[in-house]
């Protein structure tokens, strides 16, 4: 195990929610999964999770995977907060 596993409270490999949201234009969920799939071989198609907003402006797309250690997470949230189309991840 490295160092940064260490500081990580999660034990690795987990099943892992990102979430990411941002307007809702056409394709985002594709575009999301495209980022997470750089850096996760086994996604599933079932993985992916929807919603609008109550007024349909805004989207969040959760994406479920299983996250083999913190330098894969922080790869794929640096990727993902690179996006313009991406306004805020958790």
């Amino acid at each position: 195990m490295t160092e940064l596993e260490h500081e990580s409270p999660f034990k690795f490999p987990c099943q892992f929610p990102i979430k990411a949201m941002g307007k809702n234009i056409p394709d985002l969920d594709a575009i999301i999964v495209a980022l997470v799939r750089r850096h996760v071989d086994n996604l599933s198609e079932n993985a992916v999770r929807t919603r609008l907003s109550k007024g349909g402006k805004f989207i969040a797309i959760t994406v479920e995977v299983e996250a083999q250690s913190k330098a894969q997470l922080d790869a794929i949230y640096t990727d993902l907060n690179a996006c313009p189309h991406i306004t805020m991840t958790l």
